[in-house]
């Protein structure tokens, strides 16, 4: 995005493989309007290499894991980029963290990484943290349009950032603090991953006793001050399903509704996969390899398989059955579980009882191919009679 718009740009990885990729003139994940974007850059002259380079500003953008029995933020990616950053960064340059990390981290982990590599921050060099806010499948889209936030030290090379990302951001780029720009990106992940507990949990509530949870989170947001989201089998992605455990990791003693937010949330494919067997139960069905999973990645329409609720149903149904349930993803092209199908009339054809797991537009438009068949609707968007839901 940065190249398309007039700024030079070398892109750089660690990963040869990767680079040569992109050097060849390939993408490397599929998303709308990525490759044209991508076409764009090229002729704008962007470079893909495996060597750090001399220049005025770093954009370090890695992944931020989180150590799954603490709770708290991984800063390993992080700390190894900068660390390769000043080995060969000149004085006056700025480094900006794009990486999502929790309230504290950049103090933490990144200034004493800098210290150590012989430079003053906020004299030989300047620090920046400007988080990331894009969602996979609408990438393009929201880089061009989304608000950012700079969180600066020093509120000029803020306003030099803000000006950097201003070259394609047409959204309103706030400047802050460091620490305020920290937490405001944790803070919104966490806030949806919140409101979808509180669906997750009334899906439950609504099963227990019969009642239609779609009927009544409609109704209720009819309210003006209402906005319920809608219950699912997970969350999954890098961002909602990652992020909240930051501040549980780091505020154990005050994080009470978040950590209780997400542990339901995490739940659900444990919930769901309940629900397969009282279906099964239901309809006389035995054999377990006459059910069938659809969708693999974590949301609609992307290729992007991080923490999806499909994922942790397979890995928990291993504890309970030795040949488990088949799986079919149109985005998926290569075999990443067992019993995976890469064929929609081939997967429907071999089960008894299809389980929505994601709602591609694929299963939208082909809904009458499952006509006959027994079917758990986790996200409310099959009109045929008889369909079961969460």
């Amino acid at each position: 995005m940065l190249a398309s718009h007039g700024v030079e740009v070398i892109g750089t990885d660690y990963n040869k493989e990767l680079v040569a990729t992109l050097n060849a003139g390939k993408t490397t994940f599929k998303e709308t309007g990525l490759d044209k974007l991508f076409g764009n850059a090229v002729k704008a002259g962007i470079k893909f290499t495996s060597e750090y380079q001399v220049t005025d500003v770093y954009i370090i953008s890695v992944p931020t894991p989180y150590d799954k029995f603490s709770k708290k933020v991984d800063a390993c990616y992080v700390v190894a980029a900068v660390k390769e950053v000043m080995k060969v960064c000149p004085k006056g340059a700025t480094v900006v963290i794009e990486s999502t990390v929790s309230p504290g981290t950049i103090d933490k982990y990144v200034r004493p990484v800098i210290a150590e590599g012989g430079f003053t921050v906020g004299q030989d060099i300047h620090l920046v943290h400007a988080p990331e806010r894009i969602i996979p499948g609408n990438m393009v889209y929201e880089l061009l349009h989304n608000n950012r936030t700079i969180g600066a030290d020093d509120k000029t090379i803020g306003e030099k950032i803000k000006a950097l990302y201003s070259s394609f951001c047409q959204g309103e780029i706030v400047v802050t603090d460091i620490r305020t720009a920290e937490m405001t990106k944790v803070v919104e992940n966490t806030f949806r991953a919140v409101n979808i507990a509180f669906a997750n949990e009334l899906a439950k509530i609504c099963r227990h006793d019969n009642m239609d949870v779609y009927e009544i989170i409609r109704i209720c947001n009819m309210h003006p001050r209402v906005n319920i989201l809608q219950p699912g089998p997970g969350v999954g992605g890098h961002c909602i399903s990652v992020d909240p455990w930051f501040l549980v990791g780091d505020y154990p003693s005050l994080a009470k509704v978040i950590d209780e937010s997400m542990k339901t949330n995490d739940a659900m494919p444990d919930f769901v996969l309940n629900r397969i067997y009282e279906i099964m139960k239901e309809n006389n069905l035995t054999d377990v390899k006459r059910v069938g999973l659809y969708g693999l990645t974590y949301k609609e329409n992307v290729d992007d398989m991080r923490e999806s609720p499909t994922l942790q149903l397979l890995e928990s149904q291993e504890r309970h059955l030795a040949n488990g349930l088949k799986v079919y993803d149109p985005f998926i092209t290569q075999d990443v579980v067992a019993n995976q199908y890469h064929n929609l009339d081939e997967f429907l054809n071999d089960v008894d009882f299809v389980v929505l797991m994601v709602k591609h537009n694929e299963i939208k438009e082909n809904m009458d191919k499952l006509a006959g068949k027994v079917i758990l609707d986790c996200h409310n968007i099959c009109n045929l009679p008889g369909v079961y839901h969460i």
